[in-house]
């Protein structure tokens, strides 16, 4: 039987280590400006695209990891012009049936899901769903 020995050191004597904050604290200070999710069909479709104050999404799908992409210039600039025309209004109610996708942004603190694209969705649906096709890739 071998008996081992463990000698406590003063704190002094152990190397000081340096200590960052996580990536999530880092990141913290960025606020969300827009966030899409896609929700149902038969295919079970739940796809995610939060875009955040430094240009960067953060995207997701049912299937596959979350990948965090930045926008080009050209794209954070064309969807903040369509974010200005953004008029959210009320939810509507589920539609009966099934097959259906619903539509929920959440802008400015409010959030409302639709199943059918109001004209002013449009634009800013069609934007984020375009940077989800580019950007997200399985690895």
């Amino acid at each position: 039987m071998r008996i081992s020995r463990i000698a406590l050191l003063p704190l002094a004597a152990l190397p000081v280590l340096a200590v960052t904050a996580p990536a999530e604290a880092v990141t913290a200070s960025r606020k969300l400006v827009v966030e899409l999710r896609e929700e149902g069909g038969f295919a079970g479709l739940r796809d995610r695209v939060a875009v955040y104050t430094d240009g960067c999404a953060v995207l997701s799908r049912r299937t596959g990891p979350t990948v965090r992409k930045c926008l080009t210039a050209a794209e954070w600039r064309g969807l903040r012009g369509s974010l200005k025309h953004l008029r959210l209004g009320r939810s509507e109610p589920p539609p009966q049936g099934a097959d259906f996708l619903a539509y929920r942004l959440n802008y400015k603190g409010h959030r409302a899901t639709r199943y059918t694209l109001p004209p002013t969705w449009r634009p800013v649906v069609s934007r984020l769903e375009k940077v989800l096709v580019k950007y997200w890739a399985p690895d």
